[in-house]
C-alpha cells in the first residue's frame, strides 16, 4: 500500500481502486477503508479512481504521538493524501465520522475538494441522547468487548435488516467489531467532534445523505448538516446508520448521480 507522511510526522496508509475521475472515500470511526466500503467500492470503482485512506488508529496508520485525535488531525491526513495523489481538486465522500472529517477537509482545504458527499454525519455534539448512546458505546469498549460488539450491532443497523440475516450471519456480524486503542481514541473524538463553525466555509457543491432509521446519529443531524451548508442537496435512505452495508447499491447511485 502507498503511504504519505503528514506535516505532523504521521505516516498515512492508503490504497487505490478503479479508474476514472478521483474520488476520496473517508471511512467512519472504529472501522477502516477496506471493511467500511467493501460493498460500496465495487459499484463506484467502475467509473472512478477511488482513493481509500485509513486515518489514524485504523489499518496500518498509527495514532499520533500522545494518542489524542482531533478533527484537524484527521482532515490534515486526508489533505496530505490528496496533495500527493492528485493534481487538482477531486470529489470527496465520507460516512459517519468520515463525513465530519470530509466536511472539515472541504472547509479548510477548499482547493482540494471538487464536490462533497456527507453520509450519516453530524455537525454538533450537544444532543443529550446522542451523547448517552455514544458514551455507552465508549464505556463498553473499555469494560466489556462482548457487550460492545452486540450493542453497536443493534444500534447501527435497522431491525428489519438484522432480522432478515438469520442466526449465523447475525452472529458473524456481531462478532466482527474489535476493540483497539485506535478504536477507543476514535470513539473519544466521536463524543466531542463539532464542526458547526466550518459549515459556512464549505463552498464545494454538496450532497448530504441521511438514514431514516439511524439510531447512532439520528437523521435530524443529517438534516441539520444540509440546512447549514448553503446550496446543498439532501437525500434520505430507509436504513440504519450503517447504510454502507444495508443499501450499498442505492447509495452508490445517489453518489454517482450527484457527482456526474
Amino acid at each position: 500500500m502507498p503511504a504519505v507522511t503528514t506535516a505532523e510526522g504521521t505516516e498515512v496508509d492508503y490504497r487505490i481502486s478503479g479508474s476514472g475521475p478521483g474520488l476520496l472515500l473517508v471511512h467512519g470511526s472504529t472501522s477502516d477503508s477496506a471493511s467500511n466500503f467493501v460493498l460500496l467500492e465495487p459499484h463506484l470503482a467502475r467509473h472512478r479512481t477511488l482513493i481509500l485512506p485509513d486515518y489514524a488508529g485504523s489499518g496500518r496508520t498509527p495514532l499520533p504521538a500522545g494518542g489524542r485525535l482531533t478533527v484537524d488531525t484527521l482532515a490534515g491526513q486526508m489533505a496530505a493524501v490528496l496533495e500527493q495523489r492528485s493534481e487538482g481538486p477531486v470529489d470527496v465522500a465520507g460516512a459517519s465520522l468520515g463525513a465530519v472529517v470530509a466536511a472539515a477537509l472541504a472547509a479548510d482545504h477548499p482547493h482540494l475538494v471538487r464536490r462533497l458527499v456527507l453520509i450519516v454525519g453530524w455537525a454538533r455534539n450537544d444532543d443529550p441522547r446522542q451523547s448517552l448512546a455514544l458514551g455507552l458505546w465508549r464505556h463498553l469498549a473499555e469494560t466489556d468487548e462482548w457487550a460492545y460488539q452486540r450493542y453497536i450491532t443493534l444500534l447501527a443497523h435497522s431491525p428489519g435488516y438484522l432480522a432478515a440475516l438469520g442466526d449465523e450471519r447475525l452472529h458473524a456480524l456481531a462478532a466482527a467489531p474489535v476493540v483497539t486503542d485506535g478504536v477507543r481514541r476514535q470513539l473519544d473524538l466521536d463524543l466531542v467532534a463539532d464542526i458547526r463553525d466550518r459549515l459556512p466555509r464549505i463552498l464545494a457543491p454538496t450532497l448530504v445523505v441521511g438514514a431514516s432509521r439511524d439510531q447512532v446519529v439520528p437523521v435530524a443531524h443529517a438534516r441539520e448538516l444540509h440546512a447549514g451548508i448553503a446550496g446543498s442537496r439532501y437525500a434520505e435512505l430507509d436504513s440504519g446508520h450503517n447504510v454502507l452495508l444495508e443499501k450499498p447499491r442505492q447509495l452508490a447511485e445517489l453518489i454517482s448521480d450527484f457527482l456526474d
